[in-house]
């Protein structure tokens, strides 16, 4: 049987569209405190931690462009501090909580209770 004919169209498979994530043994915690450093960063995740569901990029109102915004998405993915999957067209992203609790337990919790206490002292809620 014939290949099907293509007619210059780039065949995408879904392999192209699995994004790469560190196992829960190769996240370090100096890469998971690198990416909570930048503020951006920060409010990607304490928006993504007070969700009840995954959130797709484009539901992030952010003071940057879109190629900035995606490396701040690529770098808390790549340190392991989120999981990041396709549904569809969207890219979802959600914290990756449990694997951060059983690596260091209580950071996660200590970092987001931190930067809440401070958004509220500086008015930002």
């Amino acid at each position: 049987m014939d290949p099907p004919a293509r007619s210059g169209a780039t065949v995408t498979t879904n392999a192209a569209r699995v994004l790469a994530h560190p196992s829960r043994e190769e996240i370090r915690v100096e890469g998971v405190l690198h990416a909570l450093s930048d503020p951006v960063r920060l409010r990607i995740v304490r928006q993504l931690a007070g969700a009840t569901d995954e959130q797709a990029c484009s539901r992030f109102d952010l003071p940057v462009s879109k190629s900035t915004t995606t490396h701040h998405f690529r770098v808390l993915r790549e340190n392991g501090v989120i999981s990041q999957f396709y549904r569809g067209t969207a890219k979802l992203s959600c914290v990756r909580t449990e694997d951060l609790d059983a690596l260091f337990p209580g950071l996660l919790d200590s970092v987001l209770g931190g930067a809440d206490l401070q958004a509220e002292r500086l008015g930002q809620g």
